[in-house]
């Protein structure tokens, strides 16, 4: 069991990749938080693990809202006294909206920013107090290779809001290295998730990505487990400002 006794914050944590990694958390011994706005699947995916007699419990939430995020970090401080790790997935891709720069409208582009940018920003912010206080903490960022590399120009506002998280997780990883608090970026590459359903509902279109996947293959939610529960123990001790590739080899090409 490599999280007994730790204290996790999942963002996003209903459905596909956050749901994912808070099961192989509680799998590990952790207590988790689960957090989204999603209250439906939410509620039933705290319910299944703790049937395992595992503590894992709903805070509904909405990431870009900071009164949400003060009273996710509050309930889960004055639960378990605590938070160990942030596992920060929660995002949206509105593929419908976002568009080329020049077709993109301010109200998607800052719909998008204040979830994805601002939600990664308030979910740090709160987080840290209690973990500058213990004298040790993760924060774990979901980014995008659409942050990284140019791989998707028509979604503007997601790549620009994932290219944010992945400068506020190094600026982060330097300004608190010193507390002994991590900050590190996992980065999926093309994943069978509800999030990347609008392309791979398509045949053809999903026969396109999965080509373009050196290994061969789509990502799943448990792809992902490894290196979360990785960075969410001791031992990734070492390890800060890093940028962790889970894409098949997608950005190796």
């Amino acid at each position: 069991m490599r999280l007994t006794d730790k204290v996790i914050v999942v963002t996003g944590a209903a459905v596909g990749l956050g749901r994912g990694a808070a099961t192989a958390f509680v799998r590990e011994g952790a207590s988790v938080v689960l957090a989204d706005i999603n209250q439906t699947a939410g509620l039933a995916l705290a319910a299944e693990l703790d049937s395992s007699g595992k503590s894992a419990v709903f805070v509904r939430t909405d990431v870009s809202k900071e009164d949400d995020v003060k009273a996710l970090v509050d309930a889960t401080v004055a639960r378990f006294g605590r938070i160990d790790v942030l596992h920060n997935n929660a995002a949206i891709l509105p593929s419908e909206l976002d568009r080329p720069v020049h077709e993109l409208t301010l109200e998607t582009w800052e719909y998008v920013m204040s979830v994805n940018l601002r939600g990664a920003f308030l979910c740090g912010k709160y987080v840290l107090p209690s973990m500058l206080q213990q004298g040790h903490g993760s924060i774990v960022y979901v980014g995008s290779p659409t942050g990284l590399v140019g791989c998707a120009p028509k979604l503007s506002a997601y790549s620009a809001s994932k290219a944010g998280v992945a400068g506020l997780a190094r600026a982060m990883a330097a300004a608190y290295a010193r507390n002994s608090i991590r900050v590190n970026v996992i980065i999926p590459g093309t994943m069978d998730t509800p999030m990347n359903s609008y392309i791979l509902r398509d045949d053809n279109l999903r026969e396109q990505f999965r080509e373009a996947v050196p290994l061969g293959r789509l990502g799943t939610p448990a792809d992902i487990e490894g290196i979360a529960v990785f960075l969410a123990s001791d031992e990734s001790s070492y390890c800060t400002g890093g940028f962790y590739m889970c894409d098949g080899g997608l950005t190796a090409v």
